[in-house]
């Protein structure tokens, strides 16, 4: 069954904003069938597995229904188990987010009755409840049904093996005639049918197959990650294995920018595709993907739909998609043409339930495994560093330094000590013997000097002028201001790392920047003024080379 978007099904703008805010672009082919019978006004037999997206089929028309003056319960929702009874009641408080005045209660067992006396009594328009405590508040006079305009059944076939099935029966028998009866149910015994035939008036029959969509080239992994500390795993996970092309999957066009900017920030080549840019923009995005132009393309699933790209090494669930087909699509993404590809999830809190709930749908084989330690990324780097080391041997790409060599040999110093020292200062650290910073800033000034000495083979050679570089200030030029940054060449900071970094972050061309001072611990540069505090807002304390940046006015003092 197709999909169709959710602007093409009828629905008040308050649910489309709602909707749009939770990340869902398109109906599930569930909600496609449904949501248009429910809001007709028709009672609906729906034969889906949880999994299938099918809460917001219901839940959506229930919403709708609600007229948020009246105070009394208008839609109850009845559910299994406790646990499914919150997270429907989480999924219809964002769905009725913008809906004002209309309110939603879970009732279950092992909560205070107070608390959901409490809640009726505050005017609560949709009961999402177990069989058990519903009917308790019913018999305590606390829960009024007389108002009611919808019910749902959700996992039909679950309550009546729970030994609900009397339960179910006398609440429906108590319910008011003129309302909507909806029926979910994965299986359809021969009890479920009774009650069916019983309850409902010429209902619509709905079936969605649920099918192994498994992709069996595809190394499937899912990760429980608090919600704020996703960015580390996704970055740890992405330097362990050291991944070099794929997709992350956001659900919402507004993560997808902000993942967007953080990982530019820490250093990474990305770049997004979201419902708000641009065809020609779009276009542009992936033909450069497909050109390896950057490694990760950031993206929403209807923006990433119809890319065809081949070896993808990863394919990341950075949010928890809305249901089981658009997992399936997204990880197929990866393992093509008899290739071996990998999927990670993100996962937090009660995302675990509805992961549980697209295994069982779509019978997916995916295994849980914990975030890689610091320790272990360290290593992961470690041994990449250690792969380009051999290979440049392998291939002698590389300028035979003898005549140094051979000095500091003469000088008593092992060769292993100074292979330890050249790969300490080549993977960012610093050195104890370092010269004062006024006598190396004073030799770098020196660019229009034709050699150097041999006392000064330790420092670093000045690099050669470019347009973003230059040795000695004069002031700068008009409509630039000079910014202050902390870092310098003792980080190994070139100036197209400062222009790389402003531009990635801030999204500015990097015609923005200027002429570029870069000193041993700092750096001057030169920006448009009206760019400065953008830009100083944004590069405040990102990390470059392992150092919090800090920007701000240069005082003329450096």
């Amino acid at each position: 069954m197709e999909k169709r978007r959710f602007t093409e099904l009828g629905l008040s703008p308050e649910i489309l904003k709602a909707v749009d805010k939770m990340g869902f672009e398109e109906a599930s082919p569930i909600q496609t069938a449904v949501i248009p019978l429910l809001l007709a006004g028709r009672d609906v037999v729906g034969q889906s597995a949880t999994g299938s997206g099918k809460t917001a089929a219901f839940a959506i028309p229930a919403i709708e229904r609600i007229n948020p003056a009246d105070k009394s319960v208008q839609a109850l929702i009845l559910c299994p188990t406790r646990e499914l009874a919150v997270q429907v009641a989480e999924e219809v408080a964002k769905l009725a987010s913008f809906k004002r005045g209309v309110l939603e209660v879970p009732i279950y067992g092992g909560q205070s009755y107070e608390r959901q006396f409490r809640a009726l009594k505050a005017g609560a328009q949709i009961v999402i409840g177990t069989p058990g405590r519903v009917m308790d508040l019913m018999e305590r006079g606390a829960l009024r049904l007389d108002d009611l305009k919808l019910v749902a059944l959700d996992e039909a076939d679950r309550m009546l093996d729970m030994g609900f099935r009397d339960d179910i029966a006398h609440i429906l028998s108590l319910v008011p005639e003129q309302r909507q009866l909806l029926f979910f149910s994965a299986t359809m015994p021969r009890e479920i049918k009774d009650l069916i035939n019983r309850f409902t008036r010429d209902p619509a029959w709905v079936k969605i197959e649920a099918q192994a969509q498994n992709a069996p080239q595809v190394e499937q992994i899912y990760f429980e990650v608090d919600r704020r500390s996703k960015l580390e795993a996704l970055t740890r996970l992405i330097d362990v294995n050291d991944f070099r092309y794929g997709i992350i999957f956001c659900s919402t066009k507004v993560m997808v920018d902000e993942l967007d900017e953080h990982l530019h920030a820490r250093g990474y080549a990305v770049d997004r595709l979201h419902g708000d840019i641009s065809q020609a923009q779009r276009n542009r995005v992936m033909e450069k993907f497909r050109r390896r132009g950057f490694e990760f393309l950031i993206a929403t699933d209807v923006a990433a739909r119809g890319l065809d790209v081949d070896d993808l090494e990863v394919v990341f669930n950075y949010d928890l998609p809305n249901d089981a087909e658009d997992y399936t699509h997204r990880i197929g993404r990866t393992g093509r043409a008899g290739k071996s590809g990998r999927a990670f999830t993100f996962v937090s809190g009660r995302e675990l339930y509805k992961l549980q709930s697209m295994v069982r749908y779509a019978k997916l084989n995916i295994r849980r495994e914990r975030i890689p330690s610091l320790d272990e990324v360290e290593e992961a780097r470690t041994n990449v560093f250690f792969e380009k080391i051999r290979a440049t041997l392998d291939a002698r790409e590389f300028k035979p330094r003898d005549r140094m060599i051979d000095r500091l040999l003469d000088q008593g110093y092992a060769s292993t000590d100074i292979c330890s020292a050249l790969i300490h200062l080549l993977q960012g650290g610093s050195s104890a013997a370092e010269p004062p910073a006024k006598e190396v800033e004073s030799k770098v000034a020196r660019v229009d000097s034709s050699s150097y000495s041999s006392s000064e083979a330790d420092e670093p050679p000045p690099q050669k002028k470019t347009k973003y570089e230059r040795p000695a200030r004069t002031g700068n030029e008009t409509g630039m201001v000079t910014l202050f940054f902390n870092v310098g060449r003792k980080q190994l900071i070139t100036p197209a790392d400062i222009v790389g970094k402003i531009a990635g972050v801030t999204r500015l061309p990097a015609s923005v920047v200027g002429a570029i001072d870069l000193r041993q611990r700092h750096a001057l540069v030169d920006v448009a003024a009206e760019h400065a505090p953008l830009i100083m807002q944004k590069l405040g304390g990102i990390r470059v080379k392992g150092q919090a940046l800090e920007v701000k006015i240069a005082t003329g003092e450096e």
